[in-house]
């Protein structure tokens, strides 16, 4: 249903049943709202306002809420006013954890993500082949044989080899991101390109998975996936490479606005992206706000996280770097999660460490040195222990601060005895909620049943020990829909209609707290984001249907109808 603006008669109703809008010499000028929104259920996360019907912007602001009579004291000849119809109006969603270029890029490559199997894969690779000129890369993201209806023909350990796409792509190298984006598939040509063969050496958090004679398979797990993606970006030159992120980064933010994400926290990136986000803030350009993860080696850092570190709240409040990332650990779909004991369907492996104790100890102390945030990715249970083990030991070193927020993310599977750990040392339990939904088919395979109740995407046993736990989608591993992990968020319900351990639901408003107030407290912007509470950021969205009330099972089909970001309309819906 498309939202209408009130005609001028009506804000001229409006407008009269309040005294004149000129004010006597004598007295202040009343101020004027740039944008009213009247009729809607708005739902402001604020505890001491709680809901009203109507809100007033003035600028990039909120300036007031309450009802279409109380607020037309600020209508000027200017202002426009949109009749909500009885729609919800909440704080725009904060995407809690993804990856804001990725995602831009999963626009302009091969989307695997809806594919049935192996077969279906070769048949789009061979469609992108006849396309592409010769030495040309086809590049492709999403598929996760976990989620296939069939085992490929030619497989090892369940994983498919390279030689089916080998034959039809001998003079294009292929590589193809894991869901997870903790694994990869190369063709013998991006191999060949790559100088991948039997003796080449597993790099250090990574492996390259070989068949019984040990020749590679074509699938490279963690950190042996950049030996692929080193040899992709060498075929580029930086001015294609700059082209390609810019390109990047304007699909993510028209993703993300149809989606009613008005501020996107990315989950690791470099000092070049950083460089190019910069730009754009600062030249008025960058249409949705950003708060980054600086993700470089140590050496790195040290050389030059002064530059970046100041980055704070620039271009009006669009950029922000806030943060270091690091990965401790892979991703259970790909038994890269790092686990206290062996995984329950493989008894030989505890997943991998993708970063030792000291070179992550390491990254802490120049989170600690230059006052950011330290984000770092843990999902198995051994790689949560070892990261609050870490933080622990950082903040005992310098106690005079005691509000750091360091974050653990994902924190998907933890043992009981960390799970109070969190709130005990103030550390964000950054979780994706659509994870659980979406991983839940193979994690009791992978745990077992006792293990997975005790600590797989426990959100109401960390909220509980005081913990402050915020969603996102890890973007693009799933889309990025704000929608779809809320639904998953309150329901837990998988795809054959069983629920995943129903205790751990979140309640609506819970939920709704985890993508907005939660998460702008996750970056210290609670005081500019996450309630519409006058004088922070106009940043709103208003649905279809109202996610707070309606029957569970029709939150998935709620739409966004409108998205405003800084009080301008940044989407809206036909």
């Amino acid at each position: 249903m498309k939202i209408q603006m009130l005609t001028s008669s009506l804000v001229c109703v409006l407008a009269m049943t309040l005294p004149c809008l000129g004010q006597s010499d004598d007295k202040p000028a009343r101020q004027t709202a740039d944008l009213i929104l009247v009729n809607g259920r708005v739902v402001t996360v604020d505890e001491n306002i709680g809901e009203v019907q109507a809100i007033a912007i003035a600028g990039d602001r909120i300036l007031d809420v309450g009802t279409g009579a109380s607020l037309a004291k600020y209508i000027g000849e200017t202002t426009r006013v949109i009749d909500l119809k009885g729609k919800l109006a909440i704080p725009g969603f904060i995407e809690g954890h993804g990856h804001f270029v990725g995602l831009g890029e999963s626009k302009m490559n091969l989307d695997l993500m809806a594919v049935r199997n192996w077969d279906e894969v070769i048949a789009m690779v061979a469609q992108a082949v006849s396309n592409s000129k010769p030495g040309e890369w086809i590049i492709g993201r999403g598929w996760h044989q976990e989620k296939w209806d069939k085992v490929p023909e030619d497989n090892f350990e369940g994983f498919p080899t390279h030689h089916g796409i080998s034959a039809i792509s001998p003079d294009n190298p292929v590589s193809l991101t894991h869901a997870s984006g903790h694994a990869s598939f190369a063709n013998k040509k991006a191999m060949d390109l790559a100088e991948i063969s039997a003796s080449t050496t597993d790099p250090d958090g990574g492996e390259i998975l070989r068949d019984d004679s040990g020749q590679p398979i074509g699938i490279f797990r963690e950190r042996a996936s950049g030996l692929i993606s080193r040899a992709q970006t060498s075929s580029t030159s930086p001015t294609q490479q700059t082209a390609r992120i810019r390109l990047a980064i304007e699909l993510a933010t028209k993703e993300c606005l149809s989606k009613g994400i008005t501020s996107f926290q990315d989950a690791g990136s470099s000092f070049d992206v950083i460089d190019i986000f910069k730009q754009l803030a600062e030249s008025g350009v960058l249409d949705l706000r950003l708060w980054v993860m600086i993700r470089e080696p140590n050496e790195k850092l040290k050389a030059r996280i002064n530059d970046y570190s100041s980055i704070k709240r620039i271009g009006n409040n669009y950029l922000t770097v806030g943060g270091i990332k690091r990965s401790i650990d892979g991703a259970l779909g790909s038994r890269g999660a790092w686990l206290l004991e062996p995984y329950t369907d493989s008894k030989e492996s505890t997943g991998l460490a993708t970063a030792t104790i000291e070179s992550v100890s390491e990254t802490a102390l120049i989170a600690l040195e230059n006052d950011l945030q330290f984000c770092v990715h843990a999902i198995g249970d051994r790689a949560n222990r070892e990261v609050l083990n870490i933080f622990q030991a950082a903040f005992s070193s310098n106690p005079s601060k005691t509000d750091r927020r360091w974050r653990i993310e994902h924190a998907q599977h933890l043992n009981a005895m960390d799970i109070p750990r969190f709130a005990e040392l103030g550390v964000i339990a950054s979780m994706q909620a659509i994870h659980c939904t979406s991983d839940a088919p193979w994690v009791i395979a992978r745990l077992g049943h006792k293990r997975a109740e005790e600590g797989a995407y426990v959100w109401q046993k960390l909220m509980q020990s005081g913990a402050v736990v915020t969603n996102g989608t890890d973007t693009p591993v799933e889309d990025v829909s704000p929608i779809a992990s809320y639904y998953a968020t309150v329901s837990r319900r998988l795809k054959d209609d069983s629920v995943f351990y129903p205790k751990q639901r979140m309640s609506r408003m819970e939920a709704l707290r985890s993508y907005t107030i939660n998460t702008a407290y996750a970056a210290f912007e609670e005081d500019i984001k996450g309630t519409l509470t006058p004088g922070k950021l106009a940043d709103i969205v208003v649905l279809s249907h109202d996610i707070l009330s309606i029957e569970e099972s029709q939150i998935p089909q709620t739409k966004v109808q409108m998205t405003i970001v800084g009080g301008k309309i940044a989407y809206q819906a036909n």
